[in-house]
C-alpha cells in the first residue's frame, strides 16, 4: 500500500491528482459497446446467439432455462444458506415499502402521493463461471416486494441448482443465459423473445457498464439503478483493532479486482505495521493472489491524527464500503455523511453486508455516495401525485394561479382558470335570477 499523510490525500482529491483508478470508459470501449447494442436492435436473437458463442464458447441454441425443475435438485446445505440470506434480505427490505399519503393543502385542494410498481424490469447477475447467488437475491427480492409484473433476467452463468432455488424463491422462473453488453441491449430494446424492460438493474464488467450507460441516455432505451465503477472499501481502524481482521477487510475487497480500491485509515502508527505484514501473510493464501496484490499496490493507508481527520476524509471519498473498526463506532455514525454502507465495529466484516446481514450490496461506487443511495426497494417503484378541488379551492388559489401564469407569460395557463370562473359566475347569475 502507498503510505500518504491525510493532508496530502485530501488536496489530491480536492485537485484531482490522487482517488480512484480511471474508469474504463475510452473512446474504443464506447464505440464497441455502441456497435454491439446496434447490432442487437437490428438483428436480435441471432446476434445474441452468435455473441454467446464468440465471447463464451456456448454454441447452445437454447435461450436459457427454467428454474423450477433445476431447482429442486439443490442440496441441502445451499438451500439452509440461501434461505436464512433470503429472511434477512427481505426483512430488510419489507419496511422500505412506502406508504401512501394525502393531504389537504388549502380549504377545498387535495393532494395525494401514489405509488406503483415499475411494470417491467431486467435483472443483470454477472458469472462467467460461477452463479453470484447473491447478486440474485439482492436483485430480485425487492423487485418481488414491490411487486414488479414482469421481472426479466439475463446472466451469463451456467444453469445451477443454487441459482435456480435463489430465483425460485423471489418469483422468477426463467432465466435467459446471455451476457454482456448484448444482454443489456437485448433487455433495453426486446427481442424476439426476450421482453423490452423499463429499468436495468445490476453490477458488471466495463462492457456491461457501458451499455447501460449507452440505453439509459437513448429515448428508446431503459432507466439504469445508478452509476457504477470499479469496487471499493475503506476501513478507518484504531489502536482498539486487531490488525489480522483488518487486513482480512481489506483483501476481501481487494480480490474482486485489480481495479478494486483498497483505502485504510490508520489513527495508530504500531497497527499500520502490523496491518502491512498480516497483508503479506494472507495475501500467501488466496487463490486470487494476484489480484488482490495488484489491488493493494494501487491502495493507500492514510495515517490520521484524529477522528475528526479521519471523517473528513471519509466524506470527501464518499466510499462504497465503510469499515468504521474503532472504539465506540456508533459515535462515529452521525458525522459520516457519504457511504454506500457502514459497517460498524470489530465483529461486522463487509461480507456480512454482501451475502446475508439483509442490507443490500448493490451500492454506489466511485464516490457516488455523495449522491446516490444503496439499491433499495422503492428504486423498482415510482410515485405520482393526485390532487382534486372543488369550487371552493379553485376560487382560494384563482388569483395565486392567474398571477403566477401571467409573470411568467403564460397567459393560457391563466385562461384555464379564468373560463371556470367565468362559468362559476354565470351558474351564480342563473341561481339568482331563478
Amino acid at each position: 500500500m502507498q503510505f500518504m499523510s491525510a493532508t496530502r490525500f485530501l488536496t489530491g482529491l480536492k485537485n484531482q491528482t490522487l482517488g480512484r483508478p480511471a474508469l474504463r470508459q475510452q473512446a474504443e470501449l464506447t464505440e464497441s459497446v455502441q456497435n454491439i447494442i446496434q447490432t442487437i436492435q437490428a438483428r436480435g436473437e441471432a446476434a445474441l446467439f452468435e455473441y454467446r458463442l464468440l465471447w463464451e464458447n456456448n454454441d447452445s441454441k437454447t435461450l436459457g432455462y427454467a428454474t423450477r425443475e433445476l431447482a429442486s435438485s439443490v442440496d441441502k446445505a445451499t438451500q439452509i444458506a440461501i434461505d436464512q440470506a433470503y429472511d434477512n434480505i427481505f426483512a430488510f427490505h419489507q419496511p422500505q415499502y412506502p406508504s401512501p399519503f394525502e393531504i389537504e393543502t388549502t380549504a377545498g385542494i387535495r393532494c395525494a402521493q401514489q405509488w406503483r410498481a415499475i411494470q417491467s424490469v431486467g435483472l443483470y447477475i454477472p458469472g462467467g463461471s460461477a452463479p453470484l447467488i447473491s447478486t440474485l437475491l439482492m436483485l430480485g427480492i425487492p423487485a418481488q416486494i414491490a411487486r414488479c409484473p414482469e421481472v426479466v433476467v439475463c446472466s451469463p452463468a451456467l444453469p445451477s441448482p443454487a441459482i435456480a432455488y435463489a430465483a425460485q424463491r423471489c418469483g422468477i422462473e426463467f432465466i435467459y443465459q446471455f451476457g454482456g453488453a448484448q444482454a443489456i441491449a437485448a433487455m433495453a430494446y426486446g427481442t424476439e423473445s426476450i421482453p423490452k424492460v423499463n429499468k436495468l438493474f445490476g453490477p458488471g464488467n466495463a462492457f456491461v457498464t457501458e451499455a447501460k450507460r449507452q440505453v439509459s441516455m437513448e429515448p428508446g432505451g431503459a432507466a439504469i439503478d445508478m452509476p457504477a465503477g470499479p469496487s471499493e472499501i475503506m476501513v478507518v481502524a484504531d489502536a482498539t483493532a486487531n490488525p489480522e481482521t483488518v487486513a482480512a477487510d481489506l483483501l476481501s475487497q481487494a480480490e474482486h479486482g485489480a481495479d478494486s480500491q483498497v483505502i485504510f485509515i490508520s489513527l495508530d502508527d504500531a497497527l499500520s505495521q502490523a496491518v502491512q505484514t498480516q497483508l503479506q501473510s494472507q495475501l500467501q493464501a488466496l487463490p486470487r493472489a494476484d489480484i488482490a496484490l495488484e489491488s493493494i499496490r494501487n491502495s493507500y493507508l492514510i495515517q490520521a491524527d484524529s477522528a475528526e481527520t479521519a471523517l473528513s476524509i471519509v466524506n470527501a471519498y464518499a466510499p462504497e464500503h465503510l469499515i468504521l473498526n474503532v472504539r465506540k463506532p456508533r459515535a462515529w455514525l452521525n458525522r459520516v455523511q457519504c457511504a454506500g454502507s457502514v459497517f460498524l465495529g470489530p465483529w461486522t466484516p463487509e461480507s456480512l453486508g454482501d451475502y446475508a446481514s439483509g442490507t443490500n450490496h448493490v451500492l454506489p461506487t466511485y464516490g457516488y455516495a455523495a449522491s446516490y443511495s444503496g439499491l433499495k426497494t422503492t428504486d423498482f417503484m415510482k410515485s405520482m401525485s393526485v390532487q382534486e378541488a372543488n369550487i371552493k379551492g379553485l376560487n382560494t388559489l384563482a388569483n395565486t394561479l392567474i398571477q403566477l401564469a401571467s409573470i411568467e407569460g403564460l397567459e393560457a395557463h391563466a385562461n384555464a382558470v379564468k373560463v371556470r370562473l367565468a362559468l362559476l359566475a354565470v351558474e351564480n347569475q342563473e341561481v339568482s335570477n331563478v
